[in-house]
């Protein structure tokens, strides 16, 4: 296993157990989402962008109910030490991708879990005609799009959990150290 993995492993394994509003916990999550990506064939770099999407939640200041309503700049600022933008961006904007589907796709916004709309209100809610134009113009946004719908989907109470090091081989992939 490699250091990055064992130290991404470690913040998992002493955080990941906290919910922030979801029938899952945080690894519970992270797992699922990366299992949605493999199952839909993706590259290393958005298999590891699924997985660690949330590791902003579990780094720095979080509330206990909610987390860390800034967590996809907090989770990408610490990932682009050992990763390429292929994983940090989608990390990035996976939040603005939220905000995007629910200003652009009908229904988007009442699929989501409570905790989800709850925490759009925290993070800028519904997108400005600009803000849509800039977020389009992202050069990763339409992997944030996928990843966000990852992140919808993973949060099903009744799947048994996959071993969060199942995934080392993926980050050991991109891994840029």
């Amino acid at each position: 296993m490699t250091d990055i993995f064992s130290k991404i492993d470690k913040i998992y394994n002493e955080a990941g157990h906290n919910h922030y509003g979801e029938g899952v916990s945080q690894i519970e999550h992270a797992v699922q989402c990366a299992r949605l990506a493999v199952e839909e064939g993706e590259r290393s770099d958005m298999v590891v962008a699924a997985l660690l999407h949330d590791i902003g939640h579990l780094i720095g200041e979080v509330n206990s109910d909610h987390g860390n309503f800034s967590h996809d700049h907090a989770g990408a600022e610490f990932l682009s030490r050992y990763f390429p933008p292929g994983v940090t961006e989608p990390v990035r904007l996976h939040v603005s991708a939220k905000r995007y589907l629910c200003t652009t796709e009908a229904g988007y916004i009442d699929s989501l879990s409570e905790a989800s709309r709850y925490s759009l209100e925290h993070q800028g809610g519904l997108m400005t005609e600009d803000e849509v134009t800039a977020f389009r113009a992202e050069p990763f946004y339409e992997q944030a799009i996928r990843l966000r719908r990852w992140d919808d989907e993973g949060k099903d109470e009744t799947l048994a959990s996959t071993p969060f090091n199942s995934f080392s081989r993926y980050v050991e992939d991109v891994c840029n150290v």
